[in-house]
């Protein structure tokens, strides 16, 4: 797919200039720069009641539910969802690249509702037409300490975001929310706690690796899809971690070496549940555990660290 003129998205992102962009907080969430200096542009898009909104804290299970969600759209037809990388297909609806890179709101405009569109943002920043207009939002909630690992192993590696520094700070920062996008806590909770009153789907995604098929069919009938247990069985199939590693429209190799440094680490590296316990030490997972307490202190949300 071509866009930015002619060049494809990956040329596109070849010419830009990449760097390591500063966080700026708007109402009290840090975020790249970029955003923060368009985020007004982001605050006033009004989506059509038919789009759909996925949103996650970042490194979740985000582009896993894209492709889930775009497979059931279109019955479980793996060329129709190879017609383009997952960036393009379901636009990030705040990102702002460096020109002539598009960002989420431009490629929104070239396309016709309904929109499968992707946020970070947590709830008190996602645009209020998402609410008014009633769509329909899909949240995916990964348990914190695999979440801080992944979105760790990510910042090493996305030449935009803040470097991370070494991972005992990492776990700090974390846990202040100092990271890009905010505190996972908030995000979690508020998603959480507005899920009724939204009618959000709200997702796990240890449920998602323990038993996909039965999450797959919570997506379906959320959307009012209707696919037979052959179109089920093959979504999970070309869902599956391994498949989605090796398909190039969705694994984000679309994203060249300048931006996502796959030498150090790849944009899908492990997709497991527990993987925390090869990077916190006891020490570590105490003293995240005591501050997960008081972070957590009057929410019943049932994360598991280990399946």
């Amino acid at each position: 797919m071509s866009e930015s003129g002619g060049m494809s998205y990956k040329e596109a992102i070849e010419k830009a200039t990449m760097t390591r962009f500063p966080l700026i907080p708007v109402r009290g969430v840090p975020l790249m720069n970029l955003i923060a200096d368009n985020f007004d542009s982001v605050w006033d898009f009004c989506p059509d009641p038919s789009d759909l909104l996925i949103a996650t804290y970042p490194k979740a299970g985000t582009t896993w539910t894209q492709e889930i969600v775009d497979l059931l759209i279109h019955n479980g037809d793996a060329e129709a969802c190879k017609r383009a990388p997952t960036p393009i297909r379901s636009p990030f609806l705040e990102i702002v690249s460096p020109p002539p890179v598009p960002s989420g709101l431009d490629l929104l405009k070239t396309m016709d509702p309904p929109r499968v569109i992707k946020t970070h943002l947590p709830f008190q920043l996602v645009p209020p037409g998402f609410w008014e207009n009633k769509c329909k939002t899909i949240y995916v909630a990964r348990n914190a300490k695999d979440n801080l690992v992944s979105y760790y192993h990510f910042d090493l590696m996305n030449k935009t975001q803040p470097e991370p520094g070494p991972f005992d700070g990492y776990i700090t920062k974390f846990m202040r929310g100092e990271l890009s996008w905010g505190s996972w806590y908030d995000h979690v909770k508020d998603f959480w706690e507005e899920r009724e009153k939204r009618n959000i789907l709200y997702l796990f995604y240890e449920d998602m690796k323990e038993n996909p098929r039965r999450e797959v069919e919570r997506i379906m009938r959320y959307l009012d899809l209707s696919c037979s247990d052959e179109v089920i069985d093959r979504i999970v199939d070309l869902t599956s971690f391994k498949k989605m590693k090796d398909n190039p429209m969705a694994n984000y190799s679309c994203v060249p070496l300048p931006v996502f440094d796959t030498s150090i680490s790849p944009f899908m590296r492990k997709g497991e549940v527990g993987d925390w316990k090869n990077h916190f030490t006891p020490e570590q997972s105490k003293m995240f555990d005591e501050d997960y307490e008081k972070q957590m202190k009057g929410f019943n949300i049932p994360f598991r660290t280990l399946i």
